[in-house]
C-alpha cells in the first residue's frame, strides 16, 4: 500500500473502531440485557440465550484482538513522520492481511483432542463480518425477548394492580377475600414470563385471569356502593313498588272494563307481583349474606319492579287496545256498507247476511274480535267482487 493507502486505511479502520464500541457499549448498556444478565432463565429462553452469550464471548474475543493489530499498526505508523518501505510493508500487512489471530477456544475434556488446536487467522474485514453476524445473533435474542417482555409485561403488571385494588376493596368491605389461586396464577404467570419469554405462552391464561380480576373488582365496588347506598335505595324500591301496585291496579280496572265488552281469554287476566317483590325485600332485610350477593339481589329486585310496572302499563294499553280495535272494524264495517249502496248491492241477500253476521257480532258483548274480523273481511270482499 502506498503511504497515501496507509493513511487513509488507517483512519478508516479508527473510525470502524469507534462505531463498533459504541454499539458495543449500548449493547450492554440496554435495559433487556442487563435484566438477562442477572437472570434465570430455563427452557427455550435459556437455550437461546446461552448461544447468545456464546456469540457475545466470541465477539469480545474478536474485538481485543481486532483492536490489538489496530494498536500496532498505529504504534508502528507513530514511529516515523514518514514511513520507509518496511514500515509500509508491515502496516499493509497488517492492515490487509490475515493479521488477526482468534485463538482456538478452549473445550470440554469430553471434546479435546491430544493433537494441537490451530488458532484462526482472519483479516480485518473478515474480522469485522465475524464480529457483526455474533452481534446480529446477540441482538436477535434480545429483540425477541424484549418483544413478548414488553407485550406481556405490562399487561401482567395491570392485573397485579387490579389484584391490589381488589385486595383494597375487600378489606374496605370488611368481608370476603381474595382468591389464593389467582395470587398463585399470577405469581406463576409472571415467574414463566421471566425465565422462559420465548417459551411461555400465557396470553390465554392472562385473558382468563384478567376477566376473573375484573369480575372481582366490579362485584366489590357495586357491593361497597350497596353497603353505603343501601338505606336510600330500600326506599327508592318501596317507591317503586307503590308504582307497581298502581300499574297493576291500572292493568285490573282496564281488565274489567274490557272484558265486559270484548271477550278475552282467561289467560288475559293481569297478574300481580308487587306482593312477591315486596316480601322479598323484606327477605332482603333479613338476610346475612355477603353485600356482594345482596348487591347482586337488590339489583336485580330493582330492575325486576321496573319492568313488572312497564309490563303492567303494557297490559292496560293492550286491554284499552282491544277496544279500538272493535272501533275500527265497526268504522270499517259502515264503509264497505257505503261502498255496498254506491255499487247497487245493498239489497243484494248475499251481501245483506253478511252485513249482518258481521253487525251482530261486532255489537255484541262481549264480542269475539277474531270472529268480527273474519266476518267483516269477508263482507269486504263479498262486494268488492271476490277481491280484498
Amino acid at each position: 500500500m502506498s503511504r497515501e493507502g496507509v493513511e487513509h486505511a488507517l483512519r478508516a479502520r479508527a473510525d470502524e473502531r469507534d462505531r463498533i464500541s459504541g454499539d458495543l457499549l449500548d449493547l450492554e448498556s440496554h435495559t433487556t440485557y442487563q435484566l438477562l444478565k442477572g437472570a434465570s432463565l430455563r427452557g427455550a429462553t435459556g437455550g437461546r440465550w446461552a448461544a447468545a452469550q456464546e456469540s457475545l464471548a466470541t465477539l469480545w474475543s474478536l474485538n481485543d484482538a481486532y483492536r490489538s493489530v489496530l494498536r500496532e499498526a498505529e504504534r508502528i505508523r507513530g514511529a516515523r513522520s514518514r514511513p520507509g518501505a518496511d514500515e509500509l510493508a508491515e502496516l499493509t500487512a497488517l492492515l490487509t492481511g490475515p493479521s488477526v489471530v482468534l485463538r482456538a477456544a478452549a473445550k470440554p475434556v469430553e471434546q479435546r483432542s491430544l493433537l494441537p488446536q490451530a488458532d484462526e487467522r482472519l483479516t480485518l474485514d473478515e474480522t469485522v463480518t465475524r464480529m457483526d453476524a455474533a452481534f446480529r445473533e446477540v441482538t436477535s435474542a434480545l429483540t425477541d425477548i424484549d418483544a413478548v417482555w414488553n407485550a406481556v409485561l405490562p399487561r401482567l403488571d395491570a392485573a397485579e394492580a387490579d389484584l391490589r385494588h381488589v385486595r383494597d376493596l375487600v378489606r374496605e368491605l370488611g368481608e370476603g377475600s381474595v382468591p389464593a389461586d389467582q395470587e398463585a396464577e399470577l405469581a406463576r404467570l409472571r415467574a414463566s414470563v421471566l425465565e422462559d419469554p420465548l417459551g411461555a405462552s400465557v396470553e390465554r391464561d392472562l385473558d382468563r385471569l384478567a376477566r376473573l380480576l375484573a369480575d372481582a373488582r366490579t362485584e366489590l365496588e357495586l357491593a361497597l356502593t350497596v353497603k353505603g347506598e343501601y338505606a336510600r335505595r330500600r326506599e327508592d324500591l318501596l317507591a317503586a313498588l307503590d308504582r307497581v301496585r298502581a300499574a297493576e291496579s291500572e292493568a285490573r280496572l282496564a281488565h274489567g272494563a274490557v272484558v265486559v265488552k270484548i271477550a278475552l281469554p282467561p289467560q288475559a287476566q293481569p297478574r300481580g307481583r308487587a306482593d312477591a317483590l315486596a316480601d322479598e325485600l323484606t327477605a332482603l332485610d333479613a338476610s346475612t349474606g355477603t353485600w356482594v350477593l345482596r348487591a347482586k339481589r337488590l339489583a336485580a329486585l330493582e330492575d325486576d319492579a321496573r319492568r313488572a310496572a312497564e309490563q303492567s302499563h303494557a297490559t292496560a294499553r293492550a286491554l284499552y287496545g282491544l277496544v279500538g280495535r272493535r272501533d275500527e272494524l265497526r268504522g270499517r264495517l259502515g264503509a264497505c256498507q257505503v261502498m255496498a249502496v254506491r255499487k247497487g248491492l245493498a239489497e243484494d241477500p248475499a251481501a245483506s247476511d253478511l252485513y249482518e253476521r258481521a253487525r251482530a257480532l261486532l255489537w255484541s258483548a262481549p264480542c269475539d274480535l277474531t270472529k268480527a274480523a273474519a266476518a267483516v273481511e269477508t263482507y269486504q270482499r263479498a262486494i268488492h267482487g271476490g277481491k280484498g
